[in-house]
């Protein structure tokens, strides 16, 4: 196996979390209205319907896993520390996505970059410096991360 470049700073193991087990719909209200970020508008009491959330983060139930990420390499993307994951391996992991990818054993979220130059997992944080896959890397994309759940 090839060894990670010098630079790559390694994290604790991504903490595997149970696939959603949801018997039943749950339905929460879905207003109309906009909300805005600067001055407050009137209130508006139109509710165009109900929310399953089920149904609107998990495209695929099968295929669908979650992860909390650790670490700050994806901190541009809006993936921080604690954060969970959502990731659907029925996806094809094309340029431009955020996958999770065991590169020689390790877990690690970034975004696949493809270039004449060749395939690299890319960080989204400047301290951190991008993984070229080589041909002697052990590389297995586990999957696509479709929804980031952040606290504020």
């Amino acid at each position: 196996m090839t060894a990670l470049h010098a630079h790559h700073r390694t994290h604790p193991p991504f903490q595997i979390l149970e696939p959603a087990d949801y018997p039943s719909s749950l339905r929460l209200p879905l207003f109309a209205c906009a909300v805005q970020a600067g001055f407050p508008s009137p209130a508006d009491d139109y509710m165009e319907g109900k929310l399953d959330l089920n149904k609107h983060l998990i495209r695929h139930p099968t295929a669908t896993f979650f992860l909390r990420a650790t670490g700050n390499s994806m901190i541009k993307a809006g993936i921080h520390p604690g954060d969970i994951l959502v990731v659907d391996r029925s996806l094809e992991p094309r340029h431009g996505k955020i996958v999770i990818a065991a590169l020689d054993g390790q877990l690690t979220v970034k975004r696949l970059h493809k270039s004449a130059k060749g395939t690299f997992l890319m960080p989204e944080n400047d301290e951190f410096k991008p993984i070229k896959i080589e041909d002697g890397n052990d590389v297995v994309i586990w999957g696509v991360v479709t929804t980031v759940l952040h606290e504020v």
